[in-house]
């Protein structure tokens, strides 16, 4: 994308710019631009929790493997059940899980069967236990059970050959329990990536520092390392780096030297102390630097080398949004993810919003119920982009688009939940 010198840039202010690209064409060329890992290696089953997925995982085995009762009951033929009487049973044996039931059941007997048992050769029906009456070695039972009732076939839950888990999914603990049924020892995921961090500014100090006058805590190091944390990359943290053009060239080609991916925040705007996008074109390629959205207008990204670059604002509300939006989406691409779309809530919005058009929005808000019990969604209060709290207090986020002028009360707005985010 070709660089445009502009006079008074607006990059950091709330009023539109037209030299902003949109949040659609960022993120596509973030895709266009981000190659995943081809590595991969293999591990415990236990530990692909949270990986990546190498290869399509088929089914060698029917799971359950045999027929067997989904009940505690009675194993009986269909046939036996009658059509309005009582029938009188004998009770031939016991078939416990793991222990079946070796001999052949004929009409009018039935076994005693436990839940998950394999079914006794020449039955197809359990009658569950609260509908048995026990006499003595038989069992009267009714007309309310039908054939073929609570008995969970072979391949039930997969059957051999089936396509279980696909290639670029990332392990859940359901997918974790399929691979352990079907008797996976390991699996192949794909090689986990480095992700080096560090903010921006001499007025930061970390926790447990004296605050001077002026001087802030650092809290972007921290919600990027929680949110990091969660995506389960290898995590460093390269500390904070003061506004001085030396120390932020040599921190940038120490993350390149190290990381796949360098996440930066703060210094992206138009201040005489913000290098960060003049150290990018030294040393890499800025592939855009300003983004038509709020919070988050100056956030940049490239490459430096073979590791790539995001710039995110230095405000922590705009760290975090910038982040979910755009990092998030790129580096599980780069860790060979597939891409799913956010999925995005049409609900009632019970709070006026401000916005101008020209720039998508993404306001704070609470998804709860009325006292109605209607879903709605309202803000969090307060919307500036240093307002860490409206993050905090918040459960979505409120997305307005390009065109919007505003929100009025129960006018329909989009949500996209925090939950699954990550």
């Amino acid at each position: 994308m070709a660089e445009k010198t502009i006079q008074n840039d607006p990059s950091c202010m709330d009023d539109y710019d037209p030299d902003s690209i949109t949040p659609v064409q960022a993120l596509e060329n973030i895709f266009n631009t981000i190659k995943p890992v081809k590595e991969t290696e293999s591990v415990p089953v236990r530990e692909a929790l949270g990986r990546v997925l190498a290869n399509n995982i088929t089914s060698e085995i029917n799971v359950p493997g045999g027929r067997n009762s989904a009940m505690d009951g009675y194993a009986i033929k269909g046939s036996d059940i009658p059509d309005h009487e009582i029938k009188k049973m004998s009770l031939i044996g016991t078939c416990l899980a793991g222990k079946p039931f070796r001999d052949f059941v004929n009409e009018g007997e039935c076994v005693r069967i436990m839940t998950g048992a394999i079914m006794p050769e020449g039955t197809d029906t359990v009658v569950i236990q609260e509908r048995a009456i026990v006499v003595g070695d038989f069992i009267n039972i009714g007309n309310d059970t039908k054939p073929g009732d609570n008995v969970r076939e072979a391949g039930e839950d997969l059957a051999i050959g089936d396509l279980v888990l696909e290639k670029g999914m990332r392990l859940t603990p359901a997918d974790i329990g399929l691979l352990a049924s079907l008797g996976f020892v390991n699996v192949s995921v794909f090689k986990n990536i480095k992700v080096a961090f560090f903010s921006t500014g001499d007025e930061l100090r970390s926790v447990g520092e004296e605050l001077e006058d002026g001087a802030i805590y650092d809290s972007n190091r921290y919600t990027l390392y929680g949110m990091l944390a969660r995506l389960g990359v290898e995590i460093i943290d390269m500390g904070v780096v003061g506004d001085d053009k030396e120390l932020l060239e040599r921190a940038f080609q120490e993350a390149a030297e190290e990381a796949d991916v360098l996440v930066t925040s703060g210094g992206v705007s138009v201040g005489d102390a913000d290098y960060i996008k003049e150290t990018l074109e030294k040393f890499g390629d800025v592939n855009f630097w300003k983004v038509a959205m709020k919070p988050g207008r100056p956030l940049t990204f490239g490459k430096i080398d073979k590791t790539y670059f995001f710039g995110l604002p230095g405000n922590p509300v705009s760290v975090m949004i910038t982040f979910y939006q755009f990092v998030l989406p790129g580096l599980k691409k780069l860790m060979g993810e597939k891409y799913t779309p956010p999925i995005l809530l049409k609900v009632p919005c019970v709070s006026k919003l401000k916005k101008r058009p020209g720039r998508v929005e993404y306001q704070r808000g609470v998804l709860e119920k009325d006292e109605t019990g209607r879903t709605i969604v309202r803000k969090t209060g307060k919307q500036g982009s240093g307002i860490l709290r409206s993050m905090a207090d918040a459960n979505c986020f409120i997305v307005l688009p390009l065109d919007s002028e505003g929100v009025t009360p129960d006018e329909m707005v989009d949500v996209q939940l925090f939950h699954g985010i990550v």
